[in-house]
């Protein structure tokens, strides 16, 4: 399991490539909920997301061999972007697998930063096995977006901030994908705070692998498509069984609401996948004692902009 030397270990491996993201109180939110809530604001960082922590995690410890022969990964689009980004920085060959159907402005983000985008897959679960295939078939390193060791104790470092920069923090809320960031920042957070996992109801990898004991495939179709995991890693799930209290289910109703309120009144432009975790604090499904301190995270502000006007907008 990832311990806190390897979150620790992490922040020094990417330590002055990334920006160091804001985290700022919510008046607003703190009156809704009786809590005193900061936001920590993720969709800020390079990429637009919390992806490129763990992908120059996982690009620091590639052998020479391994960055002769490129990267692969795969993504609805945050980590894919993340990945495009950092081994265009590094001057690395990167191959990203999405599917059809995946936003198109993701996609062209991710081809804007020059890597080759493959799409023949219809949906995510089909686009695990494409992943095995081309791993195999090009020889490249696989940079897992969520079930890796490295990728978690990137992801960690968003743990590692929120307790500089909120030292009495009771509570951190994290969205919930494949678990790769809740698997980091509880890690991070471990004897410090309580952490509390947010996922759709309509992408629910975590909350079933729990469940079950065991990761088990879903078929995620919710609008927060940043959190449309089709299974839970299995270090992710080790990882949450040690670490978090409990996940928690938001409605895409509460999803919409959650970003339009971060839009009016944090001023946060994020994507409904970012705003899980505030969802889930005003519709009053995280646990709290009155006037505890809690941290959302915002995990990132990719939306096409046709999703977002019609959120917005309250259609």
């Amino acid at each position: 399991m990832v311990t806190l030397a390897d979150v620790e270990a992490a922040r020094e491996a990417i330590a002055g490539r990334l920006h160091r993201t804001p985290t700022f109180r919510s008046a607003t939110l703190g009156e809704l909920t009786g809590a005193n809530v900061f936001l920590k604001a993720e969709l800020f960082q390079k990429t637009g997301s919390f992806k490129p922590r763990g992908v120059l995690t996982n690009l620091a410890a590639l052998t020479p061999e391994e960055r002769e022969r490129g990267v692969i990964g795969i993504s609805a689009g945050n980590h894919a972007q993340a990945l495009a980004w950092g081994a265009a920085s590094e001057g690395l060959d990167a191959l990203l697998v999405m599917w059809q159907g995946a936003s198109e402005a993701k996609i062209a983000a991710t081809r804007g930063y020059g890597a080759e985008v493959d799409l023949e897959a219809p949906g995510p679960t089909e686009a695990f096995a494409r992943l095995d295939d081309l791993t195999e078939q090009s020889g490249r390193a696989l940079v897992h977006p969520f079930d890796h060791p490295l990728t978690i104790a990137g992801q960690g470092t968003v743990g590692l901030e929120i307790l500089e920069d909120v030292p009495d923090a009771d509570v951190v809320v994290v969205p919930v994908g494949g678990g790769g960031l809740i698997a980091g920042v509880s890690t991070a957070v471990a004897g410090r705070a309580r952490v509390i996992g947010v996922e759709p109801e309509l992408s629910s990898a975590m909350h079933d692998a729990l469940a079950a004991d065991e990761p088990v495939p879903v078929d995620p179709i919710s609008v927060a498509d940043g959190l449309n995991a089709p299974f839970a890693g299995t270090h992710g799930l080790e990882s949450v069984r040690a670490h978090v209290e409990e996940v928690v289910l938001v409605t895409e109703a509460e999803l919409d609401e959650a970003m339009r309120f971060l839009y009016a009144r944090a001023k946060l432009a994020c994507e409904p996948a970012g705003a899980a975790s505030t969802a889930a604090l005003l519709a009053g499904k995280v646990p709290l004692k009155p006037g505890e301190t809690v941290v959302a995270v915002v995990s990132g502000g990719n939306v096409a902009a046709a999703t977002a006007a019609a959120i917005l907008a309250g259609r």
